[in-house]
């Protein structure tokens, strides 16, 4: 079994993202209503945070609610916003004592006023921290990101802000959501599925993924490790061949 410091030897993504899938389902396997596998969720989401901060990774985004959730029945969705401003305030210190910057992306203004607030609370609390930035994409929709960054750009080009002949990959990215974040290196989904789900089109466009059988609520250390064992023995050539790498 490796150890979090045997990974540190080793190429490490700097910025990972995770589809955290599979609460509903496994709360349902054991008897019990979807939310409660929305709350065992929330302490992987400690775990997986807290070790990639130990691990030296810099950026980590997870798929916490996406613009689909909202058409999820009313008192899931209404639990999902209490167990968000219920969890933000807990794990304020961890974030701290861990040195985690808290950010969002997505369409952050159409949550709860009480969720929203916490949010912006939390991030202003971690703002300073500078060992990692964990990033939570809250009401975010990859489609209707780039849509609005469509949007942004035409009309800059209809105000003569910028040329359509200027714009580039650069300009994309500066109208994104993810701004301020690097594209992504690693993608784990959980709960064996096997798609993207809307979620981060543009800036997963050269990242590894790894999907895995495992219900989010389970998704312990080891796994982590293993995902990260397996990122570090692909070969990421972008195009080129392995002899140009060497």
């Amino acid at each position: 079994m490796d150890s979090i410091d045997d990974l540190k030897n080793g190429k490490l993504p700097k910025h990972l993202a995770i589809i955290m899938d599979g609460n509903g389902r496994w709360a349902k396997q054991k008897g019990r209503l979807r939310v409660f596998g929305h709350e065992h969720g929330v302490k992987a989401v400690r775990d997986v945070a807290v070790n990639c901060s130990k691990l030296g990774i810099k950026y980590l985004t997870l798929y916490a609610f996406s613009t689909e959730n909202w058409k999820r029945p009313k008192l899931e969705v209404d639990t999902l916003m209490k167990l968000l401003v219920s969890s933000l305030k807990k794990e304020l210190h961890t974030l701290n004592e861990n040195n985690i910057k808290l950010n969002a992306i997505g369409n952050i203004e159409s949550l709860p006023s009480r969720a929203l607030a916490e949010l912006k609370e939390v991030m202003a609390k971690t703002s300073s921290n500078t060992t990692m930035t964990l990033t939570l994409a809250l009401s975010y929709g990859s489609r209707e990101e780039i849509k609005k960054a469509i949007q942004s750009i035409s009309t800059k080009v209809k105000n003569n802000i910028i040329s359509p002949e200027n714009i580039d990959e650069t300009i994309i990215n500066n109208h994104l959501y993810t701004r301020n974040l690097p594209d992504v290196d690693l993608l784990i989904r959980t709960s064996g599925e096997h798609r993207i789900s809307n979620f981060l089109l543009w800036q997963i466009a050269y990242a590894e993924l790894y999907f895995i059988d495992v219900f989010w609520p389970d998704f312990k250390e080891h796994h982590l490790l293993e995902a990260l064992k397996n990122y570090q023995h692909r070969e990421r050539r972008f195009g080129k061949t392995s002899e140009q790498l060497n």
